[in-house]
């Protein structure tokens, strides 16, 4: 620590603390028990794409604090006295639920307000809106969040028509890591930034076809510049090529350029590698290890802050769903206002938009919990 640093921590102690204070006070607020029994309806959802998200997430977590700590950790639900072991029990109890049941062959229990009151506690999770005010302006989504619900956004599978080869049509590539790391780990990478192309060359730069020129990164597909731009942005996409293929591909790593939330998204200087993939993944350290998601039962929101692997249920109108926190992404950093409900599989915004029109934008939201000794 520097001079100038020590001077400010001596100037601001006090202030500095009342801060901490007021922090911890805004999390116990935001975040409270909820006694009341539920009532309404649940959405029908597949419980079998549910419980395959739990599991994936359960092995992810299984993996270890040391192997992700950033993720692999109880989150703002420690203050309830919640640790990882009955998070992990809430992932292993909705496929036991949902296979006893399939076996059984009857309507999914998870799918009764009633069962999930008896099985499970509830914590209610209401919006920072000190938090999400810093970056209202002109997002009317920001400014209109109510006190008692969060802003639940959504994003996609993109469907892109690509290319094996460059083409007029589609001059832009989806590029593996570059060579010159294909053969080191993350950690490894990390201690190497000053010498990777990665992190050499923003999203702009590379556009200009300068991996191409040296040879330094194998192209996986080529796109058009929109296509391009969705997929940066939703992180997974399905690629139907001209030769009859047709692939999925997943963020990898990229080169180390924050998401600006005040940027468009062509703006964005932030440049993702990819990854050939057998389906859709979600949060991983890295792509050597990835959580397998599906639409409607996947979340995406800040790990850091809630922790991986929270099962959620979203309610409007009482209407509700479940979904587990399997994601994330450059917009959840420092968020408790917010989550990204995976919607499906769509071409573009356009195309998303005509199936979502009529989706409410806030829900309440609940973290669940296997109640404590529960067998």
């Amino acid at each position: 620590m520097n001079d100038s640093k020590r001077l400010w921590l001596a100037l601001c102690l006090l202030p500095c603390v009342a801060l901490a204070s007021e922090k911890q006070t805004s999390e116990k607020t935001l975040y409270q028990w909820d006694k009341q029994t539920l009532s309404g309806q649940m959405v029908e959802q597949s419980q079998a794409d549910l419980c395959a998200v739990a599991k994936g997430t359960l092995a992810y977590l299984n993996k270890g604090k040391s192997y992700d700590p950033v993720a692999n950790q109880p989150g703002i639900v420690a203050q309830f006295g919640i640790g990882m072991p009955r998070i992990k029990k809430t992932l292993t109890y909705i496929c036991q639920v949902q296979q006893q049941d399939a076996k059984a062959g009857r309507s999914s229990r998870l799918q009764d307000p009633e069962f999930i009151s008896t099985h499970f506690d509830l914590i209610r999770w209401r919006p920072d809106k000190q938090q999400s005010a810093k970056f209202a302006a002109k997002k009317p989504l920001l400014q209109n969040i109510p006190d008692d619900k969060i802003l639940l956004t959504k994003y996609y599978i993109k469907l892109a028509q690509g290319s094996a080869t460059k083409t007029e049509q589609t001059p832009y590539a989806l590029y593996a890591i570059p060579q010159d790391e294909q053969d080191l780990t993350l950690e490894q990478a990390e201690q190497k930034k000053d010498q990777l192309v990665r992190y050499a060359y923003t999203k702009q730069q590379v556009l200009t076809g300068i991996l191409d020129k040296n040879n330094w990164a194998k192209p996986l597909i080529w796109l058009s510049r929109d296509a391009l731009e969705d997929t940066l942005m939703q992180g997974t996409a399905r690629v139907d090529a001209d030769d009859g293929t047709s692939r999925f591909f997943n963020v990898h790593r990229n080169n180390g350029i924050g998401y600006q939330r005040d940027l468009t998204k062509r703006q964005q200087k932030r440049y993702w590698y990819f990854k050939q993939t057998q389906g859709i993944m979600g949060y991983g350290r890295d792509a050597g290890y990835k959580i397998p998601i599906y639409p409607m039962v996947t979340v995406a929101g800040d790990l850091k802050q809630l922790g991986l692997g929270k099962l959620m249920m979203l309610t409007h109108q009482g209407q509700s769903r479940l979904a587990v926190l399997a994601d994330t992404g450059g917009a959840f950093e420092n968020n408790h206002y917010q989550l990204d409900y995976l919607g499906g599989f769509f071409k573009n915004w356009a195309d998303y938009i005509n199936t979502y029109r009529t989706f409410p934008d806030y829900f309440e939201a609940r973290i669940l919990v296997l109640k404590d000794g529960h067998q």
